[in-house]
């Protein structure tokens, strides 16, 4: 069987991370997949880029140039939302001929449109695509936060800087609402809460949405003796807090509470300064919300290799991710593997991973007080490193993973025989 996964990017953001492995799981369990993008970094063979064209770059600039003129010539939100409306055709490639199942992934920011899309489903061929986020069910946003409007018709969008009946959000749900009611897609949720908000949408509640998490990659994140990593990375002998994200200041990563949640612990006493390191993975873009942190911090920026994030997993104490949303929670997997205890709000893709007080804390949605005691409950905690790795290991290693979607594609090939 031929598969050819579609993903805007090959490296950068958690899509692409977990598309990348995904396909090297396929490939391991005997499925000739590949994975085409839009600009190939590496020199992986089983990895496909568009041919180099001006119209890549034009295609990207095009979509944001519509977004920022329609929503008043304001940067608010340009990268927050995607419309679809300039992109590549994909269909003309010989991978694409060539492929039994196409399976779509994270496909914005000019990768493809609409009409792209449209020529993709227009082929015949089964359609499977995992939703990363909430794109492929809202208008134009990827993730709704408080808004509501998704499960019946967006409007009014709290993104746009002027929102009205008929703004950006309503005419690119219209859009692909009149794409999918002609055509049956084979959507995946990483989550079982991503599944749901899916089947609530007006949509996608006629289309077939499965449930796959994302794919651990076990070999790359093991288990290393917690002093021989604080050595290897220059790390004291404190209690160390972890946080990591692509960006750190996103929004949706939740930082500040982190930090509030930090500042409890200490005006309460239950630690001292001295005692605790915050350490940090990832960009940060504005500099300022680490001006004033209530404890030291070291920040090991963004990091590329896997051995050297186990390492800080390792190290680490406690992971915390304070995220509004995540979809699924790479994070959590990674820290679990690495033996490391993960706090985290109980609202969200989390809650398939974490057993409360069993291989981590689901601290009450976006209360720092709960937070607070989550870390303190990790950081007085001793549970066996290998005991949180085998809570991880079995339900969401690459083959477990690539055996769950290659069920998939044979009953979709069986369909369409």
């Amino acid at each position: 069987m031929r598969v050819l996964l579609v993903n805007t990017s090959e490296q950068g953001g958690g899509a692409a991370i977990a598309t990348s492995r995904l396909k090297e799981a396929l490939i391991d369990n005997g499925i000739r997949a590949k994975l085409l993008v839009r600009v190939k970094k590496t020199n992986n063979l089983s990895v496909v880029g568009l041919k180099k064209s001006w119209k890549l770059r034009y295609n990207f600039i095009r979509e944001r140039f519509k977004i920022w003129i329609i929503n008043g010539f304001h940067r608010d939100h340009l990268f927050d939302i995607d419309i679809a409306s300039n992109g590549s055709d994909i269909t003309k490639l010989q991978e694409f001929k060539d492929a039994d199942i196409i399976h779509l992934n994270w496909i914005n920011q000019g990768f493809i449109s609409m009409k792209g899309l449209k020529k993709i489903l227009k082929s015949g061929k089964p359609i499977v695509w995992t939703m990363h986020d909430m794109w492929e069910f809202t208008g134009v946003c990827h993730y709704v936060y408080d808004c509501e409007k998704y499960k019946t018709e967006c409007h009014n969008c709290p993104l746009m800087k002027n929102p009205r009946r008929k703004d950006l959000s309503y005419k690119t749900f219209r859009k692909k609402a009149k794409l999918f009611q002609d055509y049956t897609i084979n959507f995946v949720a990483v989550s079982s809460w991503l599944a749901q908000k899916a089947k609530q949408s007006q949509l996608l509640k006629y289309q077939p949405v499965s449930i796959i998490p994302n794919a651990l990659s076990i070999s790359q994140f093991s288990l290393k003796d917690k002093q021989a990593a604080r050595n290897l990375l220059s790390l004291p002998d404190k209690y160390i807090i972890l946080f990591g994200a692509i960006k750190i200041d996103d929004e949706r990563k939740g930082f500040e509470y982190l930090v509030e949640s930090i500042k409890i612990l200490l005006e309460k006493n239950i630690f001292q300064h001295d005692q605790l390191l915050l350490t940090l993975f990832g960009e940060v873009k504005n500099e300022e919300i680490l001006s004033n942190l209530p404890i030291e911090y070291t920040n090991f920026g963004f990091i590329k290799d896997d051995d050297e994030l186990s390492a800080l997993y390792a190290a680490a104490n406690v992971t915390v991710i304070p995220s509004l949303y995540e979809t699924f929670g790479q994070t959590v997997v990674e820290a679990l593997a690495c033996g490391c205890l993960p706090v985290t709000f109980n609202n969200s893709g989390q809650t398939d991973i974490i057993e409360h007080k069993t291989n981590g804390f689901l601290a009450e949605y976006l209360s720092t007080e709960s937070l607070a005691n989550g870390i303190q409950w990790a950081l007085e905690t001793s549970i066996s490193p290998a005991d949180l790795r085998a809570t991880v290991t079995k339900k969401y290693s690459e083959s477990v993973i690539a055996n769950k979607y290659i069920e998939l594609y044979n009953k979709l090939a069986k369909t369409k025989a």
